[in-house]
């Protein structure tokens, strides 16, 4: 019984510790909903320019993923976490001179090079609490790190909100009675307030990997902790693309990632758009995150005791195509109430897909997180399409492009995660 006590009270406080990245990834991820409309002001944007945010951000998982794979085969999946936590930092120092020289370019190399250490940082954390415990459970362990994540999310667009666009709504009045000269001062002074939070926010990375690299966080052997079950076939097995189940995986969470930054990176924009003050709009990126909150809370308790994984995603998929038909079918602060719900429609998404494409991936467990994580592409991609789309016919009717999202992973839930289960 001692040693069950003992055992349970280590596995939470890794849980515990890889909860404090999942909380590093919320905050640095879900800055990107207050930092579009911030660089939108700031650097002179109209809406597609601005979602370049989300684009150079994301792409960094797409094109960073598989390297990310080879860092972690030399590193270990902690050395890895350090290592990522690193290039962060050098990301977040880059937003030093693009605030002084109000450099859109050199906003969107900071974003990526943040997106970089992220893409590594998640390759190693998310199989790590996947195959930490029971897979059937993974769903519930994910969802207490979303609800690190999205806490985060919710601290940080308040501090950025407060120091960044306190005065939002004056200044966009003034700004367009500015001679060239005056307007260019004010937008100077508006990008040089998140100097300090960068810096501060680089050296919370650089001590924390510093952390990760003395701390008793255990090494975990995916090829020992997820291996695959023999009626499967996995034995047998010799390349990745052999798991089809996976391959859709990637696709579900390409989907996933697109509309939880279209949920979470564009509401305030929309809010905008329908004549809502800065000052109340800056806000609503926090209501998706709480949203979230509560659809993690729900996952926490119900799975797997109540409903499975795969019930879960079901049900994620149908709410979100239900929520969406209503923000497009009624007006303004209403359309705004159901876009932030869909914060709760997606929260368990990610972490019910997960499980289901790891699952017996064994000694592919790594390249296989590497692909889920080039699933990031969804959140550049997607993000892009709406302000396309925002710019061309309305940011309301542009939110239709979520419903194939929902659709496809409908069918993975359905029918999906179960290809090429059966060897």
């Amino acid at each position: 019984m001692g040693i069950a006590k003992t055992k349970a009270q280590a596995n939470w406080l890794t849980i515990g510790t890889i909860g404090v990245f999942f909380f590093i990834f919320g905050f640095i991820t879900w800055l990107n909903g207050i930092l579009i409309p911030y660089l939108k002001i700031s650097c002179e944007l109209n809406h597609f320019e601005s979602y370049l945010v989300a684009f150079s951000f994301y792409i960094a998982y797409v094109l960073m993923a598989i390297p990310s794979s080879w860092v972690l085969k030399r590193t270990g999946l902690k050395g890895g976490m350090m290592i990522g936590l690193f290039v962060m930092a050098a990301g977040a120092l880059l937003f030093i001179p693009a605030a002084f020289t109000r450099t859109y370019f050199f906003f969107l190399s900071g974003l990526f090079i943040m997106g970089t250490g992220l893409a590594i940082l998640q390759t190693a954390a998310n199989p790590y609490i996947t195959i930490l415990g029971p897979i059937e459970s993974a769903a519930q362990r994910i969802s207490i790190m979303g609800i690190c994540s999205k806490s985060a999310g919710i601290i940080a667009t308040y501090l950025f909100g407060v120091m960044a666009l306190k005065d939002g709504d004056a200044l966009l009045a003034k700004l367009s009675s500015m001679d060239l000269v005056s307007k260019a001062a004010a937008l100077d002074e508006l990008a040089s307030r998140i100097i300090v939070p960068y810096f501060v926010m680089a050296a919370i990375l650089i001590l924390v990997g510093i952390l990760v690299k003395i701390s008793g966080l255990p090494e975990i052997d995916p090829n020992i902790r997820n291996a695959g079950d023999d009626k499967d076939g996995h034995a047998a097995r010799t390349s990745i693309f052999q798991y089809p189940y996976l391959l859709l995986g990637v696709v579900a969470i390409f989907c996933d990632v697109g509309l939880e930054i279209i949920a979470g990176d564009t509401i305030i924009s929309y809010g905008l758009s329908q004549g809502i003050p800065i000052s109340v709009a800056k806000h609503f990126t926090s209501l998706t995150m709480l949203a979230s909150i509560l659809g993690y809370t729900i996952g926490v308790i119900a799975i797997p005791r109540y409903i499975t994984q795969v019930k879960a995603l079901k049900t994620c998929a149908i709410l979100g195509i239900g929520l969406t038909l209503a923000a497009i079918g009624v007006p303004k602060m209403a359309s705004v109430v159901f876009i932030a719900l869909l914060g709760m429609a997606n929260a368990l998404i990610w972490p019910s897909v997960w499980p289901l494409a790891l699952e017996g991936l064994g000694r592919f467990t790594r390249i296989g997180s590497s692909l889920l994580i080039m699933g990031n592409l969804g959140g550049a991609l997607l993000p892009l399409l709406y302000g396309r789309l925002a710019d061309a016919v309305s940011p309301q009717k542009a939110y239709f492009i979520v419903i194939p999202c929902y659709l496809f992973i409908l069918y993975y839930a359905t029918l999906g995660h179960k290809v090429g289960k059966r060897g």
